[in-house]
């Protein structure tokens, strides 16, 4: 038998927390609360957020695209995503996200949940007002990443930025 409970949160529920990889992201559904099946969060970013390139060693990743669009590199190919648009990364696959839109808002789920506690290892709490467009800080990435698991940063973003700001998807 599982912990799981059932779980309802409206729009703009749920825990709000600024991601050092950049954006404000709202947890819906935490490991805990599902058993450890998964862990959701919406995730609002503004145009340039970058990851690196990684991969969930354990997990499943899906990016629903709510608002916005992305520029998406999994196992080496980069494929452009708009509204309604997914993105599933099985465990084990490199991939990494860029958005070229003014702002986006994606829904990610990751299963099981593990990974959770590098992305709440990687944040600090959000408030009302918290700007989704701060910087990545990669080498607090790194340093969740060390301590909790859950992702394997492979290197840095795999997209080339011309001095225009164009997107070069280099494939």
């Amino acid at each position: 038998m599982t912990d799981a409970k059932p779980i309802i949160r409206a729009d703009g529920e749920g825990e709000r927390l600024w991601f050092y990889g950049g954006g404000v992201f709202t947890i819906k559904a935490s490991a805990a609360e599902t058993g450890g099946s998964f862990f959701m969060f919406e995730d609002t970013m503004a145009q340039g957020k970058v990851t690196p390139l990684h991969l969930h060693p354990d997990e499943e990743e899906a990016l629903y695209v709510i608002e916005g669009e992305l520029l998406v590199h999994v196992d080496g190919e980069n494929h452009h995503l708009g509204v309604g648009g997914l993105c599933v990364a099985p465990r084990g696959v490199p991939h990494a996200f860029l958005v070229t839109s003014k702002n986006a808002r994606v829904l990610a789920m990751l299963a099981p949940g593990r990974a959770e506690a590098f992305y709440r290892g990687a944040s600090e709490p959000a408030t009302a007002d918290t700007d989704a467009s701060g910087p990545v800080d990669f080498d607090r990435l790194h340093q969740s990443a060390e301590r909790n698991g859950g992702i394997e940063i492979l290197g840095p973003p795999p997209f080339d930025m011309s001095p225009s700001g164009a997107v070069s998807t280099g494939a």
